[in-house]
């Protein structure tokens, strides 16, 4: 392998554990930030809940007020009826501090509930948004943590192939010098036959020349014929 191919393969594994770096990271602050927002969506709904209080006691007011106007001016209306005007014009000044009371309370009203409506709608996104994160951080961190599995398996096998490949070289070597010790072996005992004078007997006898003595056949024919 060439220097610039170690070059490349050692570049390429740094780029791919500096990318895993910086994706742990950056699921690490979406978790951060995703408690950012569901606490700050907390904070949202205690303030609606304060809101909607602060819009229901208006709303009491200004049924109280609407009532007292109503009551006042049945009394306005008694007081003409004895022809006492003067009775009549001062509870009529009442009745206008009320009526300028209850506009102010009407306002306060309609603000908290315009308030409230507009915070309920802003929340109800907030948090079905933060519900489909919430989902695909989930599905992301299974995600991460299967290809971790898989990452894994494959550099075990990766290495175990590596393994079973020099283990395999190993054993092609130790056969080679197995064969060839035994060549050598082989060739020493040819080599001490032909010097001692063995292999020229044994190639004499396969040319069935220079045998020892008569055969077994012939010396019990000739045996026979002597009787």
């Amino acid at each position: 392998m060439s220097w610039s191919k170690v070059f490349t393969a050692i570049k390429g594994a740094v780029s791919e554990t500096g990318e895993t770096i910086a994706d742990n990271q950056a699921i690490r602050i979406m978790d951060q930030e995703l408690r950012e927002a569901s606490t700050e969506i907390d904070k949202a709904k205690t303030e609606l809940t304060s809101i909607m209080a602060k819009r229901k006691g208006n709303a009491r007011k200004v049924d109280e007020l609407g009532k007292k106007i109503a009551e006042h001016e049945k009394f306005a209306a008694e007081a003409l009826n004895k022809n006492d005007e003067d009775l009549a014009r001062d509870i009529c000044e009442r009745i206008g501090s009320f009526d300028e009371q209850l506009e102010i309370e009407k306002s306060l009203l309609q603000s908290f509930t315009t308030s409230e409506q507009s915070l309920k709608s802003s929340l109800k996104k907030a948090e079905a948004r933060l519900k489909q994160l919430k989902q695909q951080q989930d599905v992301l961190k299974a995600t991460e943590a299967v290809q971790k599995v898989q990452s894994n398996v494959a550099s075990r096998f990766s290495g175990t192939s590596s393994k079973m490949g020099n283990a395999m070289g190993s054993l092609d070597r130790i056969k080679k010098r197995q064969q060839e010790r035994s060549d050598r072996f082989a060739s020493a005992e040819e080599l001490a036959q032909e010097t001692s004078g063995d292999d020229l007997d044994k190639r004499m006898k396969e040319a069935g020349i220079g045998g020892r003595g008569p055969k077994a056949d012939d010396i019990m024919a000739r045996i026979k014929s002597r009787k």
